[in-house]
């Protein structure tokens, strides 16, 4: 007996899903705007956003050229994004601001636009093309609409993905020093700050140029250490003189009284420079950790 009242149960169950699915495609196929547009922002404010934007796409088309037009394509691009299609829902929103720039939801358009391609950007290692369209829309924005609701939300936006860019860039370079490429990592080091000099990691920048420098010296035939060990020296003047209470100080003292010693003016013992090297061992170790996360 519970075997045949299951078996009824869900035979009422698909009956009435059978009766949802035609009633909407009754009003979806429908030629009557009013109905279709009341039953559109009813699927809508009912969370059916999936069916409410079949309806408002398919009211596009039978709305055009009236009153209510731009509501239609506004609420057909909501509907999606509410959704989570913000591929969709960004094409939607960058048509509506181009065929209804005068209209009320021009601005929150924008905005949603902007929202979708902030969503749409990638992780810092992969391609950041998206990062830069949403870069200049967002900028786009702000001055366009110089304080909008939507201010603080856009600079946090801008914050995010100007910090993806600087730690691709930096994470690009420092790929030639893990490889033991130091003289193409010093390179890309320079010119990670020459295209950016106020990058975020401008510290650990001016930190693995000195090393790149340093262990390119290090390496490199007798006749040619000279002149690479005096490019090290130039490159951790420059460090300290920035950056003069760096983490990085200590180690690169060292390496700076290696660099004398081997250009003949360090004045200190052998055991001194051992010393001091044993003291930024155990320190080095917690660095390298870092620099792996």
């Amino acid at each position: 007996m519970n075997i045949y009242k299951k078996i009824l149960f869900l035979a009422l169950v698909l009956a009435a899903a059978a009766s949802c699915r035609s009633q909407f495609d009754m009003i979806l196929n429908s030629n009557d705007v009013d109905s279709k547009y009341t039953a559109a922002f009813d699927y809508f404010n009912r969370g059916k956003f999936e069916k409410a934007s079949k309806l408002f796409e398919s009211l596009t088309v039978q709305a055009k050229g009236f009153p209510k037009e731009d509501t239609v394509q506004y609420y057909w691009g909501l509907s999606n994004y509410r959704n989570k299609d913000y591929y969709t829902a960004e094409t939607n929103f960058s048509n509506f601001v181009n065929d209804f720039p005068l209209s009320p939801f021009s601005e929150d358009a924008r905005f949603l636009r902007i929202d979708c391609l902030y969503r749409a950007c990638f992780r810092y290692e992969l391609d950041q093309k998206p990062t830069y369209a949403a870069l200049a829309a967002i900028g786009e924005y702000l001055a366009e609409y110089p304080g909008n609701p939507h201010e603080e939300v856009c600079r946090n936006m801008l914050s995010d993905l100007n910090e993806r860019l600087d730690h691709k860039a930096f994470e690009s370079a420092r790929l030639y020093y893990k490889m033991e490429d130091y003289k193409a990592a010093r390179t890309a080091f320079k010119n990670v700050l020459k295209d950016n000099s106020d990058n975020i990691y401008r510290e650990k920048i001016l930190y693995y140029t000195a090393m790149a420098s340093y262990r390119f010296a290090a390496m490199s035939v007798e006749d040619k250490k000279k002149e690479r060990y005096l490019t090290f020296v130039d490159d951790y003047l420059n460090f300290v003189g920035e950056l003069p209470e760096s983490s990085y100080r200590r180690q690169l003292d060292v390496y700076y009284k290696r660099a004398q010693k081997a250009l003949g003016r360090f004045s200190g013992s052998d055991e001194e420079l051992m010393e001091k090297n044993k003291d930024f061992e155990k320190e080095i170790k917690k660095l390298e950790k870092t620099e792996k996360k």
